[in-house]
């Protein structure tokens, strides 16, 4: 069944309050709250405060827009147009400072997600899985763990050191795993980055095995909205393609990408490519393609918000123009063709620069917001069967052809374009650039290699030893817990 999630940033659980405005799931008590004892007294309840996880994530301050905008910005595709502090001019200078609106923000809001993901295991473990069921349970239980890993994946990409810097023995983040609901709870070391990435894998290890393999037909609403078992196999491809530990994206890939042409998952949800790449940034956006998505409507709430929207950072006809296409970035490419249908989503701005246009939709901001789409795991898998080969490897090759030609039907690549394994590695990240702009990997690419982060218009370009290559900690953290460490 379709849940909206109009009513779900009401239904937060974050605090020892659970607020709601869904009148049935209130009564007998306050009709304005439902305290700890109660929330999760009732099957209606329990579902409330699972679907409110999801509206804690796409908060316009994490996956509503923030999250992926800044992926992008501190990478050399995008020109600030502004100087807006507010709106990402020092990210995108890689200078942000422990007061920046972005670093406070995006730590507060990844943490608000876990806080309320704990919480709610805490409360499934107390009552919730006898109220509902052993089955259902399961699945809710999974799909908190699956957030939960997404958001403390989401924090190791600013605020700590790249996996590959000390096969990760840097610091990483403080790991809460239990939900907080009043004082005395702030003092908490950072974890190491390996420490992290090992609860992270815990939990997607752990949502794949208790997830639903589908929500019904394959392209519905809940099926791009919630996590199902395909969600967290893609999420495990990109978290191992992150630790550069390959053979397990090769491991994880193989569970739902047939060996040959044409690619799809065999079992579970039906997802492959959508066999046009407009489709999935259109309307009703629950393509087979898109894996997990955030929705927004119009209602008032479910949307990202002032200047958090990813059109309003990105396009001038529904937007702001914050951030203009880098002339001299990745649509400079002579072998981008410009019959290549992803070019549609770049439009002329002011006669001399270029904006993307991939999030169309006007204001209240309502394109659904894109976690991980099927593309992304053929060139994970791709770019994995190669660094684990060190060869020209054909199926990397089919799978590279996979993506570009659902939108360059005239581009077939073949053996003999490489000559080395690095030259097929870098086609495939030059790829990863085309397909996925303005969808925040960017800057997950850039660290997860240990590569400099290029120069752009007048921002310098930052070395992996340079101040600034990852975020400062949140000064609000460092205030309220002692034991945390700045970078």
């Amino acid at each position: 069944m379709k849940i909206s999630y109009k009513y779900l940033l009401l239904a937060g659980i974050s605090t020892a309050t659970l607020f709601s405005c869904k009148r049935e799931l209130l009564t007998p008590v306050s009709q304005t709250s439902i305290t700890d004892a109660s929330a999760f007294s009732t099957p209606a309840r329990v579902q409330a405060q699972l679907l409110s996880l999801y509206g804690t994530m796409k908060s316009g301050n994490f996956y509503g827009g923030r999250y992926v905008i800044y992926g992008d910005i501190r990478g050399e595709d995008f020109i600030n147009e502004t100087g807006n502090l507010v709106t990402g001019s020092d990210v995108w200078n890689l200078n942000p400072t422990n007061t920046a609106t972005a670093v406070q923000t995006l730590w507060a809001q990844c943490y608000a997600t876990i806080n309320d993901c704990n919480i709610f295991l805490d409360g499934m473990a107390s009552t919730g899985t006898a109220v509902v069921g052993t089955t259902l349970a399961t699945n809710y239980i999974a799909e908190a763990k699956l957030i939960r890993a997404l958001s403390y994946y989401s924090l190791l990409q600013y605020y700590a050191r790249p996996y590959a810097d000390g096969n990760g023995s840097k610091p990483g983040v403080p790991l809460r795993l239990v939900g907080i609901k009043g004082t005395g709870y702030s003092n908490l070391a950072r974890s190491t980055v390996a420490e992290v990435y090992t609860q992270i894998l815990k939990d997607l290890n752990d949502a794949e095995a208790g997830l639903p393999l589908t929500y019904g037909a394959t392209a519905n609403y809940n099926n791009t909205t919630r996590a199902h078992r395909n969600t967290a196999i893609a999420l495990k491809t990109r978290v191992y393609l992150t630790m550069q530990q390959y053979s397990s994206v090769v491991t994880e890939a193989n569970k739902i990408v047939n060996a040959t042409a044409p690619f799809a998952a065999a079992t579970g949800v039906a997802n492959t490519l959508q066999s046009d790449i407009t489709k999935v940034f259109i309307s009703p956006y629950t393509t087979t393609e898109s894996i997990f998505s955030m929705p927004m409507t119009t209602t008032a709430g479910d949307y990202p918000g002032t200047q958090n929207q990813l059109g309003y950072y990105f396009s001038k006809s529904t937007g702001n123009a914050e951030f203009s296409l880098n002339a001299s970035g990745i649509i400079a490419d002579a072998g981008w063709l410009p019959t290549d249908k992803r070019r549609t989503f770049i439009t002329a701005f002011s006669g001399k620069s270029f904006l993307n246009t991939k999030y169309a939709a006007p204001s209240p901001y309502t394109d659904y917001v894109p976690v991980i789409r099927y593309a992304e795991v053929l060139l994970n898998l791709a770019e994995a069967k190669v660094r684990t080969t060190n060869a020209v490897d054909a199926q990397a090759i089919a799978l590279l052809n996979a993506v570009r030609g659902r939108s360059d039907a005239s581009t077939v690549f073949t053996a003999a374009n490489f000559a080395t394994p690095a030259d097929l590695i870098n086609a495939i990240l030059k790829e990863r650039r085309i397909e996925f702009l303005g969808e925040g990997l960017r800057n997950t690419d850039l660290l997860r290699l240990l590569q400099t982060i290029p120069a752009k218009g007048t921002a310098q370009a930052k070395q992996p030893s340079d101040v600034g290559y990852i975020w400062p900690i949140s000064s609000v953290e460092l205030s309220l817990n002692t034991l945390c460490t700045d970078n």
